[in-house]
C-alpha cells in the first residue's frame, strides 16, 4: 500500500519537477523546517524529486494550518464583542479586557503546562512531518489507555517547525475554551478570579481532557481497546472545546449566583438587554468566518480535499441554526430577537463542529435546525427553571449544543470518511448508518463531561471562592465593574446607572451569596430619622450668606418645555421656526409617563421599560404668543398614540445675559 502510494507520488514529482526545476529541495523526514535542501544540477536522481514534491507537499500544509491558526486567534476579538455587546454599558471594559486578558493567560499555561499534557504522547501530526515523533511519552493505564503526556512542557526537547506548528494550531483552540466561561460570569465576577481560572484551564482541565480525545488517550482507543466504533471522535471541538467551556461556565454560573436584581421575589426573571447590539452581531459574524479555520484548519492538512465539505457544512449549519432561533423568536414574541438570532447562528456551529467531517449537507441542515431549537428552549429552561444568570448565554450555546453535536456524530456519520481514524480501519459510522457502538462511545464522551468538565470544574470554583472569592462587592457590582476592577469607563461620556437594577428595590430576591459582604439594603435599612450616630456627632450646618436680592423682569417672559419622541424633533424645530421661535435648548433624556412605556421581549424575557428615549425641548419667548407655540406643537406632534408627549408652560421670573448683563426682554434679543 505505502509503496504503491509512494509510486504515484513520484510520478506526479516528475511532472512538477518540469515545471519547478529550479525548486529548492529536502528530505522532510531529516529536515523538516525547510532549512536546508539539494540544489539542483539537472543530473537529479528520483530520489531528489521526491524531496521536492514532499518539501512542497509539506509547505502546502504548513502554510494551511498556520493561516488557519491566525483566523482561530481572531475568534478572541468575535468572543470579546459578542460577550461586551451582550453586557451592560457599565461593565463594558471589564468584559473586553478580560476577553483579552484569557487569551495572554491561557496562551502561556497552554505553554508551560497544558500543551506537553495534552499533546506530549499523541505522535505529532503526520501531514507536519517527523517532528511529531518527540511527542512520544504517555502515561497509561493498562488495560484502559492513555491519561497524560509528559513531553514538551515549555517545548523543551521540541525545537521542530512541527510541533511548533501544532502548538500554535492547538493552543488557539484551548484559548477558546477559557473564553467560553467568561460571559456566563461576566458583570458580577473579580477579574483576578478570571485569571485564576484561566491557568487552571490552559494548564491542568482542558489539556486532560485534550488528551483523551485528541491527544492519544484513553477515550480515543475506546474503539481499538474496546470495539467502540472509532472511539471518541470529535474532528473539531464540539466537545473538547466547546461542550468542556460549556461545562466549566454552567460550574461557574452556579456557584457564583445571579446579578443583583435579576430575579424578583417571586423567582420571575429581569431582562437586561445588552447595550450594543451591533458589537454582538459584528462579533457574531467574525466568529461566522473564523470557523471556517476553525473546523476546516482540522485536517491539518491542505490535501485533504474533505476540507470543502467541511466547510460547506459549517456553514449550512450555521445559517439553518440563526434562521430557525430568529423565527421562533418572532412567531413567540412578535419580533425577531437579535440576540437570539446570533445564539441561534452559534448554536448551529457549536453543534456541527464535531461530526463536520462526517455527514452530509442534508445532515448537517438537519444538525444545525435541532441546534437553533435547542438554544431557544435551552436559554428559556436556564434561567426560568434552573433560576441560573448566564448574560451571553453561553451555557445554551456551548454547553447544550456541544453535547449535541457530540451525540449528533453518533447518529449521522456516514462512513465515507475517517478510514483509520484513531487507528480503526473504515470510515465513521454512527447509529443511522449501522453503528450502534460509535454512538455509545459518544455518549461516554458526554458522561465524562459531566463528571470532569462540570463536576471538576464545580469543586475548583468552590474552593476558589473560598480561598479568594470570585464576586466583586455589590456596591461595585451595582456601579459597574469599569471603575472598581479597571480602573477606567468604557464610555466615561455616557455612563447611565439603570435605578430598576439597584438591589436595595424591596422586588428584588435576596442574593445568598453577598451576605459574606454584611450588605444592608437599603429596604432593610433603619427607617428615616433613626441615626447610626448621635446628633452631637453630626456635623453642625450653618447659613453663611443669604440669597441675593432676585430682579424681576418688565416683560412677561414666558417659559415653553415639549418633551416628545426623538422621531418628531426634526419636525417639531422647523415648525417653531416658521412661526419665529429663533432660540431653543434641546437635550436628549429618558423618560416615560403614566404608561410606564411599551414592554417588549429580550431572550424571551419581558422587559421592564421605564424609561423610553425622548428629546426635551426648551423655548423661552416674549414676543411669539405662548398660545402660538403650544398649538403648533400639538399640531406637529399629535397622532393620537400613546408617547406623543407633552407640554409644559412655565413663568419666568427673569433672564440675565451674562455677556452684557442685560436682563428680561433685552436678554432675550440678539441684537449687538
Amino acid at each position: 500500500m505505502k509503496k504503491s502510494i509512494f509510486i504515484i507520488v513520484v510520478l506526479l514529482a516528475l511532472v512538477e519537477a518540469v515545471l519547478l526545476l529550479f525548486f529548492p529541495m529536502q528530505s522532510p523526514a531529516a529536515d523538516p523546517t525547510g532549512a536546508g535542501y539539494v540544489a539542483t544540477t539537472g543530473t537529479e536522481t528520483l530520489n531528489d524529486v521526491a524531496t521536492t514534491a514532499n518539501k512542497a507537499y509539506f509547505g502546502a500544509n504548513y502554510t494551511w494550518v498556520m493561516i488557519c491558526a491566525f483566523m482561530v486567534f481572531f475568534f478572541q476579538c468575535g468572543f470579546a464583542m459578542v460577550e461586551t455587546g451582550f453586557c451592560r454599558g457599565k461593565n463594558a471594559a471589564h468584559t473586553i479586557t478580560m476577553n483579552f486578558m484569557v487569551f495572554l493567560v491561557g496562551a502561556i499555561g497552554y505553554f508551560l503546562v497544558g500543551f506537553a499534557l495534552q499533546m506530549g504522547g499523541s505522535g505529532g501530526a503526520a501531514g507536519l512531518g517527523s517532528g511529531g515523533a518527540a511527542l512520544d511519552s504517555m502515561v497509561k493505564i493498562p488495560g484502559l489507555g492513555g491519561i497524560f503526556g509528559y513531553k514538551g512542557f515549555m517545548l523543551n526537547g521540541t525545537y521542530d517547525a512541527g510541533i511548533y506548528a501544532l502548538f500554535f494550531f492547538q493552543m488557539v483552540f484551548m484559548d477558546t475554551t477559557v473564553t467560553i466561561p467568561t460571559g456566563a460570569m461576566a458583570e458580577r465576577v473579580k477579574y483576578s478570579a478570571v485569571v485564576i481560572t484561566s491557568f487552571f484551564i490552559s494548564m491542568v482541565l482542558y489539556p486532560l481532557f485534550g488528551n483523551w480525545v485528541w491527544g492519544g488517550g484513553w477515550l480515543a482507543t475506546l474503539g481499538a481497546n474496546f470495539g467502540l466504533g472509532h472511539g471518541v471522535v470529535d474532528f473539531a471541538g464540539s466537545a473538547v472545546v466547546h461542550s468542556m467551556g460549556g461545562m466549566i461556565a454552567l460550574a461557574g454560573a452556579i456557584v457564583i449566583g445571579p446579578r443583583i436584581g435579576k430575579f424578583k421575589k417571586d423567582g420571575t426573571a429581569r431582562a437586561f438587554p445588552g447595550h450594543n447590539i451591533p458589537m454582538a452581531i459584528i462579533g457574531t459574524i467574525i466568529l461566522f468566518f473564523c470557523w471556517f479555520a476553525f473546523n476546516a484548519g482540522s485536517t491539518l492538512n491542505s490535501s485533504d480535499f474533505r476540507l470543502s465539505v467541511v466547510a460547506t457544512n459549517t456553514m449550512i449549519a450555521g445559517a439553518i441554526g440563526g434562521l430557525v432561533a430568529m423565527f421562533y423568536m418572532w412567531v413567540k414574541f412578535g419580533k425577531p430577537d437579535p440576540s437570539m438570532t446570533a445564539n441561534g447562528t452559534l448554536a448551529g456551529l457549536v453543534a456541527i463542529t464535531a461530526p463536520c467531517a462526517f455527514v452530509d449537507g442534508i445532515s448537517s441542515f438537519l444538525i444545525g435546525l435541532v441546534a437553533g431549537l435547542l438554544v431557544c428552549a435551552s436559554v428559556s429552561f436556564v434561567e426560568n427553571k434552573l433560576k441560573l444568570d448566564d448574560p451571553v448565554g453561553a451555557i445554551s450555546v456551548h454547553c447544550v449544543n456541544g453535547l449535541w453535536g457530540v451525540l449528533a456524530l453518533g447518529l449521522f456519520a456516514d462512513g465515507k470518511y475517517g478510514d483509520g481514524f484513531n487507528g480503526v480501519a473504515g470510515g465513521v459510522r454512527g447509529l443511522f448508518y449501522g453503528d450502534a457502538t460509535q454512538f455509545l462511545a459518544q455518549l461516554i464522551a458526554v458522561a465524562v463531561l459531566f463528571i470532569w468538565g462540570f463536576g471538576v470544574s464545580f469543586v475548583f470554583f468552590k474552593v476558589l471562592d473560598k480561598i479568594w472569592g470570585i464576586r466583586i462587592a455589590p456596591e461595585a457590582e451595582l456601579e459597574g465593574l469599569d471603575l472598581p476592577e479597571m480602573g477606567v469607563l468604557a464610555y466615561p461620556d455616557n455612563q447611565l446607572v439603570q435605578s430598576e437594577l439597584d438591589y436595595d428595590s424591596a422586588d428584588n430576591a435576596e442574593i445568598k451569596q453577598l451576605r459574606r459582604f454584611n450588605y444592608v439594603p437599603f429596604h432593610k435599612q433603619p427607617a428615616p430619622g433613626v441615626h447610626s450616630v448621635g446628633i452631637d456627632a453630626a456635623v453642625p450646618v450653618e447659613l453663611v450668606s443669604k440669597p441675593a436680592k432676585v430682579v424681576g423682569s418688565d416683560v412677561k417672559i414666558t417659559k415653553v418645555e415639549i418633551i416628545t419622541k426623538q422621531s418628531r424633533f426634526e419636525a417639531l424645530k422647523t415648525a417653531m421656526n416658521e412661526i419665529g421661535v429663533t432660540g431653543m435648548t434641546v437635550t436628549q433624556v429618558l423618560g416615560c409617563g403614566m404608561q410606564k412605556g411599551k414592554s417588549e421581549f429580550y431572550r424571551g424575557v419581558e422587559t421592564e421599560v421605564n424609561l423610553l428615549p425622548k428629546v426635551q425641548v426648551e423655548i423661552v419667548v416674549t414676543k411669539v404668543p405662548v398660545r402660538t407655540v403650544i398649538e403648533t406643537a400639538k399640531s406637529v406632534l399629535y397622532t393620537g398614540h400613546i408617547g406623543d408627549g407633552k407640554i409644559f408652560v412655565y413663568d419666568v421670573e427673569n433672564v440675565i445675559k451674562v455677556r452684557t448683563g442685560e436682563e428680561g426682554y433685552d436678554a432675550l434679543q440678539d441684537v449687538e
